[in-house]
């Protein structure tokens, strides 16, 4: 049985002394002193319920404060902690009935993305999801979630039964980015991860896509394009990573916070950028203090899209993912000011020029051009 004290909040949140996180730090007395109180409880029979519950109390207090004002850089430390549910947790907590699919029918099978039918809700859905792996073992194997080509190779390829059996496509992001080795480029990983995108973005089927860890570069971009696309409270969603990010531009690492500040890439500056359409909650103190709970959410989320989306029109559907896609990174200094659709913008200012007009244009006055 391991030694290390749990504590657990009047919310629920628990974590061991070897769990916390560099910005939790606050909390390791508290956990401490309600350790120590248990133990004294136990061994001298003394009655201290009254002051464990106010520590429980300040605990918690302590908890929303941290987690009320996160910065960027303390958002990526909460979506890569180790303990934080991965895939295949969820689909172990919010989904039924998963069958796995394996292979690309050309290569190989990449265990850093893991598909196959499953249930939810009342619906059957094709799950498409990165897996990190959990020991060391699992994460050499999986590859740390960054994917080959045939990784991606395997995605499509289950994106397209799905579409012909009508069934819509549930995707959950968590990688750091596609593979960038010898061997991936090789294959193809760039052209796999653009294909990837044209052919999602016209798939005959509803799609939606939930960044629930690391959602990074174009490896989260090879399953992220949907008709509805979500972030986990505590995830992050960035071209590139705090790290690399500071490596280009400081020429150190060591410049990782700024870095992670300027991307832009926690869920709330996301949703107002345009980029998703909903932030998941999660329970205080991030979804590895409770996965149970951060799962009821996800599921919650995914049931409430898929019966959205099931009631629109394919067409529809395919036409709106395809706008999005298009209006993607437009953004106005002003708040206030008014969108208008770039090819509206195009449309209005164009002038109608006669053929002829145009073709004196191009060659000049020539006795060949009739007026």
């Amino acid at each position: 049985m391991s030694s290390e004290p749990t504590v657990r909040s009047g919310g629920g949140a628990a974590a061991g002394l070897g769990s916390l996180l560099e910005f939790e730090k606050p909390l390791s007395r508290i956990q401490h002193d309600i350790a120590e109180m248990e133990r004294e409880q136990r061994e001298t029979g003394r009655d201290l319920s009254v002051d464990v519950r106010q520590q429980r109390a300040r605990f918690k207090s302590t908890m929303k404060r941290l987690y009320g004002g996160l910065t960027p850089w303390e958002t990526v430390l909460v979506a890569r902690h180790p303990k934080r549910p991965l895939m295949p947790d969820y689909l172990r907590m919010a989904f039924r009935d998963f069958c796995e699919l394996h292979g690309d029918r050309a290569f190989g099978d990449d265990s850093a993305i893991i598909t196959g039918f499953a249930r939810i809700g009342g619906h059957r859905v094709m799950v498409i999801g990165h897996n990190k792996g959990k020991d060391v073992k699992e994460r050499i194997q999986c590859n740390f979630g960054c994917a080959h080509p045939e990784g991606y190779r395997k995605a499509l390829r289950q994106m397209r039964t799905a579409e012909k059996y009508g069934v819509p496509v549930v995707c959950m992001i968590d990688t750091q980015g596609a593979y960038p080795g010898i061997g991936s480029e090789e294959r193809g990983i760039a052209y796999i991860i653009a294909k990837n995108l044209m052919e999602m973005s016209r798939l005959r089927t509803p799609i939606v896509c939930v960044v629930i860890g690391e959602g990074g570069s174009g490896g989260a971009l090879g399953i992220g394009v949907g008709d509805r696309v979500a972030m986990l409270q505590h995830s992050f969603y960035s071209v590139i990573s705090p790290e690399g990010c500071a490596a280009i531009l400081w020429k150190t690492a060591e410049q990782r916070k700024h870095a992670a500040e300027a991307l832009r890439l926690t869920s709330n500056e996301l949703l107002k950028l345009d980029i998703i359409d909903e932030i998941i909650p999660e329970p205080l103190g991030g979804a590895h203090r409770e996965p149970e709970a951060a799962a009821a959410n996800l599921e919650k989320f995914i049931v409430g899209a898929l019966n959205d989306l099931k009631r629109r029109k394919t067409d529809s559907l395919v036409r709106r993912r395809q706008e999005r896609i298009r209006n993607l990174g437009s953004f106005y200094d002003e708040p206030s000011a008014t969108v208008t659709k770039p090819a509206t913008r195009v449309a209005s200012t164009r002038r109608k020029v006669p053929r002829a007009s145009r073709l004196k244009t191009r060659l000049g006055k020539s006795d060949r051009v009739r007026s």
